[in-house]
């Protein structure tokens, strides 16, 4: 379940080697076990979730380590490497701009800067007109908090002050990107809750059903919340815990009714941006234009940068240096970020996204079809997907399974991070958009591989049991 940690103890696995993966040791690697020792011991227990793989460079859509492994990746180093890993464009950026001898500047203005505001915008609808570039997808959803709780005021007065945001949603994890979360798990430290966020149900016809927008209301109206009270209205554009869309008819009536009721409508694209979803924004899919927009993890493909896109009036609410952030801007991050965009366009990767998706999709069509006992759904759309691993004949999620097949997966060379979502049972694929489709179906093949030997498995032992009962009697 979530919040396992992964052995340390060496294991034997078949050797590896295909185009895509090497494997020619044990897993985790006997040398790398210093490693992960100081890691245990000077770092805080909550960094300790993730394979046990010890990265030492990575290129394209592989990861290396420094014991000759080599991993085909499902993980984009959680959905940032976009443009994919070490992308020479990205780098010549980087070490230009370092060599160049600007490292940091503060709010001064630079002509980086100005070229990523500028290019973020170009690239939206002209109702996205300013671009507020910050550093991580956090920062950008507690702006947008601040935004439309500020906004509200001004056009309702004080009591226009609810922000509503969606059951299993994931926004980050300050203090308001939590409150405005919705995993109760995430925010048990914080007391008392501001009752100004409220939580409805997911429309993602899994985990909940109906997914009429009259539910929506219902479900408002059932938290004692009228529409003149809610000051925006956030969600991702697709749910990170598993890779889930909202039905397109859902969201356009959402958008109407937020613009009916002078309601700020803000998509958290920091995971479904820059090509993701098979479209360049995530929100292309539902053919609505949301009023604020969240950015990060792919924006740059490397480096730590974010950004918050939104309408002009919305943007301009506070005075000079009221609205500021230490490294916004930061000319090394934007100059990767300029380098990473470009590519994205020039490539054509959204497009890549798509149909090279599709053949994800397809593929993991097939596995869930072929075990579906156990996984209750797929989700998701170009190259993001998440497998909802269940026990047998249930919806219950089962995050012993997920676990169990991520880490077989990554000792037969498919690098996954951990299983995230409700009850840590979803298995998230997200390789680069970079990827080919030969390397999509090797590595959808592993998952199919790995899923049917971690099942055979379970079976052995109660099989084995059930010889021995039946030999007593």
């Amino acid at each position: 379940m979530a919040g396992q940690q992964y052995s340390m103890t060496p294991r034997e696995v078949p050797a590896v080697k295909t185009k895509y993966r090497r494997i020619v040791t044990r897993i985790p690697v006997p040398e790398s076990l210093p490693i992960l020792k100081d890691l245990r011991t000077y770092e805080p227990v909550s960094m300790t979730g993730q394979p046990l793989v010890v990265w030492d460079r990575a290129e394209g859509f592989q990861v290396y380590d420094k014991w000759g492994n080599m991993w085909l990746d499902f993980s984009c180093g959680v959905l940032v490497t976009s443009a994919g890993h070490n992308r020479p464009e990205v780098v010549d950026a980087i070490v230009g701009q370092a060599k160049h001898g600007l490292l940091h500047n503060y709010c001064f203005p630079s002509e980086l800067r100005a070229r990523l505001a500028k290019r973020l915008v170009e690239l939206c609808p002209k109702k996205l007109a300013k671009a507020f570039i910050l550093t991580t997808g956090a920062e950008t959803t507690e702006c947008a908090i601040k935004l439309a709780k500020t906004y509200g005021q001004k056009v309702g007065g004080k009591g226009k002050n609810v922000i509503v945001t969606f059951e299993g949603a994931f926004h980050g994890r300050t203090l308001g990107a939590q409150l405005a979360g919705g995993i109760p798990s995430l925010k048990e430290w914080i007391e008392p809750l501001d009752p100004s966020f409220v939580q409805v149900p997911f429309p993602d016809g899994f985990r909940c059903e109906d997914t009429s927008f009259k539910f929506f209301l219902k479900c408002l109206a059932e938290k004692g919340v009228r529409p003149k009270q809610v000051a925006g209205v956030m969600t991702e554009t697709y749910q990170g815990g598993g890779a889930s869309f909202a039905p397109k008819a859902y969201i356009q009536e959402l958008a109407k009714w937020c613009k009916e009721h002078d309601t700020v409508l803000i998509f958290d694209e920091v995971q479904a941006g820059f090509g993701r979803t098979g479209t360049f924004w995530g929100w292309e899919h539902y053919d609505v234009v949301p009023d604020l927009v969240c950015l990060g993890k792919g924006i740059s493909s490397s480096l730590p940068i974010s950004a918050l896109i939104g309408r002009a009036d919305l943007m301009d609410q506070f005075p000079p240096g009221s609205m500021t952030s230490t490294h916004t801007g930061n000319p090394i991050c934007v100059a990767a970020a300029l380098a990473s965009i470009d590519t994205i366009v020039r490539e054509k990767l959204a497009d890549n996204a798509r149909r090279v998706g599709q053949v994800m999709q397809d593929g993991l069509d097939a596995i869930k079809d072929k075990f579906v006992d156990v996984v209750g759904a797929r989700h998701g759309k170009g190259l993001v997907a998440g497998l909802h691993m269940v026990k047998p004949g249930t919806s219950g999620p089962d995050g012993d399974l997920a676990h169990a097949v991520v880490a077989r997966c990554v000792e037969k060379g498919l690098l996954f991070f951990s299983p995230v979502g409700f009850g840590g049972a979803t298995v998230k694929i997200a390789p680069p958009l970079v990827i080919s489709e030969d390397a999509v179906r090797e590595g959808v093949g592993v998952i199919e591989e790995a899923l049917a030997e971690v099942l055979a498995e379970r079976r052995a032992p109660k099989a084995g049991a059930a010889k021995a009962r039946a030999r007593v009697s």
